[in-house]
């Protein structure tokens, strides 16, 4: 097995993008899947070659929404040699909790959490066996301190976070570490519905500003690089301090 090969998940735009460049700058190389993104992971793979030729990177059409085309394809990268998997891809659904309509709820759980599981699931057998492999999904804050009209997508990355700590102490002794990143509101199109309140929760940022792209990227290639692999089953918050203060401001 190649100790360089990390598949990403959602690595066209946004966070996503900034972790298949931090990896790439980092030496390795670089699977990520797209659904839309299908021309910003050009752009993307033709700037970071510009920069470093010999960087090595593959973006592949992938729809995790699609349970099919998600099986066939943790079939397929069961079989290739890979030492880290990246979980980024994510989708949100704001609406109240005793509103919520079940079909968007479960197409939300396919995207952040069920395709997770089984892709984790497809690679830990061959870096088990290998005795080396990194798996890193992308949470949020959101899954310990609430958000009215949140409460799907909080559930996604609770269950996510749950299950890796979980696939952490099964994995700890064949060598493969599994950990959480867990941003708080990081500057994507993602937030872009809540630009009119920007100022306002800025101002409760400890930090004062929010993440960008690449404060999240930095701590996944860390828990990729040879210096973090004592650390598993941790959840990682990027939040500018957030989760650490008290919400009531005298």
């Amino acid at each position: 097995m190649t100790m360089s090969r990390v598949l990403v998940t959602g690595g066209g735009r946004g966070v996503g993008a900034a972790i298949v460049r931090a990896l790439a700058f980092g030496g390795f190389e670089v699977v990520f899947t797209v659904r839309t993104a299908v021309a910003e992971a050009e752009a993307l793979i033709a700037e970071i070659k510009a920069a470093r030729p010999e960087a090595v990177l593959e973006a592949r059409p992938l729809d995790l929404a699609d349970k099919g085309a998600v099986d066939a394809f943790a079939a397929q990268v069961a079989e290739e040699p890979f030492f880290g998997l990246v979980h980024n891809a994510g989708m949100s659904y704001d609406t109240l909790a005793a509103m919520v309509d079940q079909d968007k709820a479960e197409r939300l759980m396919q995207v952040n959490y069920w395709s997770f599981v089984k892709l984790a699931g497809a690679l830990i057998r061959p870096m088990s066996r290998a005795r080396a492999g990194r798996i890193v999904a992308i949470g949020s804050i959101a899954a310990d301190v609430a958000n009215a009209g949140n409460a799907i997508y909080a559930g996604s990355k609770a269950a996510l976070a749950g299950y890796c700590r979980t696939l952490a102490i099964e994995g700890a002794r064949r060598g493969v570490t599994v950990n959480v990143v867990a941003p708080g509101f990081v500057d994507t199109e993602m937030l872009a519905p809540y630009a009119a309140y920007r100022a306002n929760v800025e101002k409760q940022i400890p930090a004062g500003r929010f993440a960008r792209p690449e404060d999240v990227a930095s701590v996944v290639a860390f828990l990729l690089s040879p210096g973090a692999g004592y650390v598993t089953g941790a959840t990682l918050p990027v939040d500018g301090g957030l989760t650490a203060a008290l919400a009531i401001q005298r």
